[in-house]
This record gives structure tokens, C-alpha cells and sequence, in this order.
């Protein structure tokens, strides 16, 4: 099933167990692959390298663990992972926006 990333903003997100995560606010993509790898509920903006890695660990959800999306998107166990090697190739000082 395919679906336009644009649908995916401002979605509630819930675990399959029915607790409310939060909001998609941003979407991180695989450029080279074409992929969705992460949203976020939180917005990404110019951060510190620090706090960008805490945000990928703690204000986002793994893409491959959504089970679904309609008027919500309902997401399986959230895994706690360290950022992908893609994912610390962050700039020393700030971290690029991928929003609207």
C-alpha cells in the first residue's frame, strides 16, 4: 500500500496497544533508497549534535514498525535503537530540518 508522505503530517500516532505517542511532526527519509526511516513527534530544527542524537532516540518511531495508517497511524513495539549510521552523519552543530 502506498501512501503520500504529506498525508502522514499532524497524524496521532498510537501504539497497537492503544497508548498515545504524539503527533508526526517531520519525517526523515533514506534519500539514496527512497525510504521512510523515522517520523518524529517532535519538530526538527537547528539543535545541538547532542541533543539531535537524543531526539532521534527518545521523539521518534522507527518507520518499519508502523503497522498502519488511516486517520491515525498505529505503530508496533517501540524499539529503543541507537541512530543508524546515516542518521549520525548529523553536522557538528546542527541538525537539517526535513519538514514541509
Amino acid at each position: 500500500m502506498a501512501i503520500r508522505i504529506s498525508k502522514l503530517y499532524g497524524l496521532d500516532i498510537y501504539t497497537d496497544g492503544g497508548r498515545y505517542i504524539g503527533k508526526v511532526h517531520d519525517i526523515i527519509l533514506n534519500l539514496e533508497e527512497g525510504s521512510v526511516v523515522r517520523i518524529t513527534t517532535e519538530p526538527l530544527r537547528m539543535v545541538q549534535t547532542e541533543h539531535a542524537k537524543k531526539l532521534l532516540q527518545e521523539k521518534t518511531v522507527l518507520y518499519k514498525n508502523v503497522k498502519s495508517v488511516g486517520d491515525i497511524v498505529i505503530v508496533g513495539k517501540r524499539e529503543v535503537q541507537k541512530p543508524r549510521k546515516e542518521e549520525k552523519k548529523v553536522k557538528k552543530g546542527f541538525m537539517s530540518r526535513y519538514s514541509k
